[in-house]
């Protein structure tokens, strides 16, 4: 975000910017230690709030206040909620439809460690010796027999644990599609704040930058959103902090299509931030919520979710 730059390399800067805040939240992780339930709980908590605090000031606002300026929708905007209720209902259809993929197919191989372990690998047999002793002492005569048993350690609960470990898996990676989903218009917003710059007397070079150091800070959170439930589910920090800063990579793409069709892009904008808003309270309703209360931590979440919409509420009022 240098002035003086073509129109497509600031937006490049800019969604670069964005996209290195996201990483550094989700970096936070290496900070964070203590029961895996817990933190996966409590970040659970705190990803909900941060996620719907973000749909309505980072999405559902904006795109309601872009669709009056539009003049496309009433004379007074008065029918400006139709694309954002359109692109809402979109959005929570979209995950509906990834919820359902995940069920039927899984992704195989990115399942974390921990997951993995309880409820696969090798299975060991082993035989242990148990002590039987006869019916009758007379029959008998008090002597015991050794008797051999072949058990099976791998399959005891296997088929529970199995279940049990990928649903909370399809429930993080809604989480992590849904807040990537939702990086996607925040990166168009970017490039066409800087694609447009020159074409009216209010696009102007400080208020695309001044977008862009906004959309950053709102990053940060959301980075360590995804982040934390991946540690807390048993992933490593490494791969932890890979899928959280993963999760941004998609602002830059965006934003080169933003500012690359302006013309556009600009008229999709209510359209693509209601349906990141519409995916993102889905994925918060129908799994984030249930899965943080279902481990006996249900108030540790309260309060992470309580801290998450306070935190992403300042950044978003506070920036404007």
């Amino acid at each position: 975000m240098i002035e003086g730059y073509e129109p497509l390399t600031q937006a490049i800067l800019g969604t670069l910017f964005t996209w290195g805040m996201t990483a550094a939240g989700a970096a936070l992780v290496i900070f964070f230690h203590g029961s895996q339930r817990k933190l996966l709980d409590g970040s659970l908590g705190f990803a909900a709030g941060v996620m719907t605090a973000a749909s309505y000031w980072s999405l559902l606002a904006p795109a309601i206040e872009m669709a009056k300026d539009s003049g496309l929708y009433g004379s007074e905007g008065q029918w400006a909620f139709v694309p954002v209720a359109i692109g809402f209902m979109l959005g929570s259809l979209f995950v509906f439809g990834t919820d359902v993929f995940l069920a039927t197919f899984g992704i195989p191989g990115l399942e974390p460690a921990g997951i993995c372990d309880e409820t696969s690998g090798p299975v060991t047999r082993r035989r242990v010796a148990t002590r039987e002793s006869l019916p009758s002492p007379s029959e008998a005569s008090g002597i015991s027999v050794i008797t051999q048993v072949d058990l099976d350690s791998g399959q005891v609960n296997q088929a529970a644990l199995t279940a049990s470990g990928n649903k909370r898996w399809k429930r993080i990676m809604l989480l992590i599609i849904a807040i990537t989903v939702h990086n996607i218009p925040e990166g168009l917003a970017v490039g066409v704040s800087f694609g447009a710059i020159g074409e009216s007397p209010s696009a102007t070079f400080e208020k695309a930058r001044n977008l862009a150091i906004g959309i950053g800070l709102q990053n940060f959170p959301e980075g360590l959103a995804v982040s934390l439930p991946l540690h807390g589910a048993g992933f490593s920090i490494a791969r932890s902090f890979w899928y959280g800063q993963l999760s941004g990579m998609v602002e830059p793409i965006a934003g080169i299509l933003g500012a690359a069709a302006v013309q556009v892009a600009s008229p999709l904008l209510p359209y693509a931030l209601s349906f990141a808003a519409g995916a993102m309270i889905y994925v918060v309703l129908d799994d984030i919520v249930p899965e943080a209360n279902s481990g006996n931590n249900g108030r540790l979440a309260t309060w992470g979710g309580i801290v998450g919409f306070t935190l992403m509420m300042a950044l978003d009022v506070g920036l404007g």
